[in-house]
């Protein structure tokens, strides 16, 4: 009798198990997310939520996707044809003044990576030094108007620098000569090319020049999309990923590196290093304050006529 009844159970078992394989599994949301550049250390949190399974254990199925255009991804994401994008604070503000329709819902690097570069063996120490001097830019508009608020600290104005348009060519064009500085240079990559080239380079921070503090890379939604489902899991698997990047570094960066060997080189170890401090502890808090600060800055360069009111443009998402 017990025979029979071990015999019956075992075919139960098996049919259940069999039954479980034929069942699919449950179907994960999909979310389409636009980064604002080629993937690099900047993105660590979003590749390894993604290589560690957090989105998967969130109920996504998210693809990271770069940009053909690195101006593209906030309007893709106004209309509608991404759900998310990788994005800056200083161009938020810009692109919401221009009638885009972009909300902030997320942070993945809480303080700036933007600094003015200059040789470290060269004759420029100090900002006052670049009086008279060319200084490289890429991206016209907020790169002047931070320059020029870096400038009058040391009682210089833009009318005291030739600028020159070096495109995206920020660190070969201080380095071949053809400029004396540069402005819009992320410290923890030039610095760190420049470094690997055995020209060292200096940078001066903004937030020590009278810049107030922003949020480097953050992530905009289209405004009336806020309340998506999605969003809130997002966030809490980007936070998951980041505790483990700090949590473990190595580990992480083997994880980050895993598909991607082109970014197992000299120049990206160091920048996960240098950028690992910078990556927000919670991605979906948010500084109102801080956001109206940056705006009141902006509209004092003569970059934006008024400063809207932070819930228009930045949200916690609920």
């Amino acid at each position: 009798m017990k025979h029979l009844f071990a015999a019956a159970l075992m075919a139960a078992s098996l049919m259940t198990a069999s039954l479980m394989t034929a069942l699919p599994a449950l179907a994960q949301d999909k979310l389409s997310v636009m980064l604002d550049w080629f993937v690099n250390p900047d993105h660590a949190p979003l590749v390894v939520a993604q290589e560690k399974g957090f989105f998967k254990d969130a109920g996504l199925d998210v693809t990271l996707t770069a940009p053909a255009d690195p101006n593209d991804p906030p309007k893709l994401v106004a209309a509608g044809k991404t759900d998310l994008a990788v994005s800056y604070q200083p161009q938020l503000i810009l692109h919401v003044a221009e009638g885009l329709p972009l909300v902030r819902v997320g942070t993945l690097v809480s303080t700036p990576l933007n600094s003015v570069v200059v040789l470290r063996d060269g004759p420029v120490k100090t900002l006052k030094d670049l009086k008279g001097r060319k200084i490289g830019f890429s991206i016209a508009g907020f790169e002047d108007a931070l320059l020029g608020a870096m400038l009058e600290k040391h009682g210089l104005s833009l009318k005291d620098v030739e600028l020159v348009n070096v495109n995206f060519s920020l660190s070969p064009s201080l380095l071949s000569g053809q400029v004396d500085a540069v402005v819009g240079a992320f410290r923890n990559f030039e610095l760190n090319q420049m470094e690997i080239e055995k020209h060292p380079g200096r940078a001066f921070y903004p937030e020590e020049e009278g810049v107030p503090p922003y949020d480097e890379l953050i992530l905009v939604a289209q405004k009336g999309k806020t309340d998506d489902p999605r969003f809130k899991r997002f966030l809490a698997a980007v936070e998951r990923a980041t505790l483990y990047i700090l949590n473990h570094p190595e580990e992480a960066q083997a994880a980050f590196v895993k598909d991607r060997p082109e970014l197992n080189d000299e120049l990206n170890r160091r920048a996960w290093a240098d950028t690992l401090p910078r990556f927000a502890h919670s991605p979906a808090a948010l500084d109102a304050e801080r956001y109206t600060r940056f705006a009141e800055f902006l509209k004092a360069r003569g970059l934006i006529k008024t400063v809207a009111p932070v819930d228009q443009y930045a949200v916690v998402v609920k």
